[in-house]
């Protein structure tokens, strides 16, 4: 029985990881849950899978969700701080790290130096502080397990393979809602628009990422973490179907693919129960339902975000956690119609420009970099 705590809970994510739990309860118990501010759903969790511990990031929501868990004997907690201080509980054996943004690094990082394994689903961890989380996972001795579907295919087809054999990583995106639109198609689109994402379910904060490829971009980055891989062997390809997950080309020229249906459900399952393969209940992938797999470059030209990535990447130090905060923003103004769709990269690119450089930063200097950032 595998103990679990899942940031992020009420998010796709972590709702998504709560279907894995539902239907392995031989497998896994739920030990605590941590939510933003979706008060209803977390305590209909909580009444559901009577974790150990609640917390809810927003402090407001405290008294609503302590009148409700009181009875049941469920602690409530209140504050991403206590998200983060709860990671040293003793009965906690994997930490699925799902809140969106950067406010999933402290939690996450306190994990890490608690030796937990961490099943990371939270991008943005390792692109504002993959140095410094690899460095504390290296000394704590934490596992740290890819769930974002591509990281998950790498992960896997790097088992049994020594490093030095690979040539390069291949990450496909589906192309987002706009694949096959030029710059003045743009213009005029809408949150309701972007948010129309062809074959994945996720937040919104994330479908909007990958509709300006800034997914794919943090999901270089987090590959460069993850598996030691320079920029220059990292590729993108545009994979319309989803089917091809992601792959690896070795130095002899073979290629190693991960293919499934596109459902996060099947990477959360196996970063629970690496290194096994429990049996998943989920739809078989039938080949003959899709005869065609088309594979195209990205066209960074209309979708400038994956190239910005790329060259924060190579700028490294605290300029990716610019960029990221940067995005966020954009992201946030862009949803509430004060920031049009088209004008997303430019935005990120000026704060990128208006950053003091930091070329190996301390907690401190990620932190601060994202406050000035986000003040600007």
């Amino acid at each position: 029985m595998k103990r679990i705590a899942i940031l992020g809970s009420t998010g796709s994510i972590g709702t998504q990881t709560l279907n894995v739990a539902r239907r392995h309860k031989e497998l896994f118990s739920i030990e605590l849950l941590v939510a933003g501010s979706n008060a209803d759903l977390l305590v209909e969790q909580a009444l559901e899978f009577t974790p150990n511990a609640v917390v809810i990031a927003d402090k407001s929501k405290y008294a609503q969700v302590q009148q409700a868990l009181d009875p049941h004997d469920i602690k409530v907690f209140a504050g991403i701080e206590s998200a983060a201080d709860l990671m040293s509980m003793s009965t906690i054996d994997i930490v699925v790290a799902a809140i969106v943004g950067f406010a999933g690094l402290r939690p996450t990082l306190a994990a890490v130096r608690q030796g937990k394994t961490i099943a990371l689903a939270n991008k943005e961890t390792l692109v504002c502080a993959g140095n410094l989380i690899a460095r504390e996972a290296l000394a704590h001795h934490a596992a740290v397990i890819p769930v974002d579907s591509e990281h998950s295919a790498i992960f896997q087809c790097l088992v049994g393979e020594e490093p030095s054999q690979v040539d390069k990583l291949i990450l496909t995106a589906s192309g987002g809602p706009f694949l096959g639109r030029k710059a003045a198609d743009l213009a005029s689109v809408t949150p309701a628009d972007a948010l129309r994402h062809p074959n994945w379910n996720m937040g919104a904060k994330v479908t909007i990422d990958s509709a300006t490829l800034m997914n794919k971009g943090f999901e270089v980055i987090e590959a460069h973490h993850l598996f030691g891989m320079p920029p220059d062997k990292i590729d993108v390809l545009v994979h319309p179907q989803s089917i091809v997950h992601s792959m690896v080309q070795f130095r002899d020229g073979s290629v190693k693919a991960q293919i499934g249906v596109p459902t996060m459900e099947t990477p959360i399952q196996y970063a629970l129960t690496y290194p096994d393969r429990e049996e998943s209940y989920l739809p078989r992938l039938d080949f003959l339902q899709h005869p065609t797999l088309t594979f195209l470059p990205p066209d960074t030209d209309t979708f400038p975000c994956l190239k910005l990535a790329y060259q924060a990447l190579r700028k490294g130090g605290n300029i990716p956690c610019a960029m990221n905060a940067a995005n966020e923003v954009a992201v946030r103004r862009f949803l509430e119609g004060s920031l049009p769709f088209a004008a997303i990269p430019d935005f990120i690119a000026s704060r990128i420009e208006s950053t003091a450089f930091v070329s190996e930063p301390s907690l401190d200097d990620i932190m601060q970099t994202d406050s000035l950032c986000r003040q600007l």
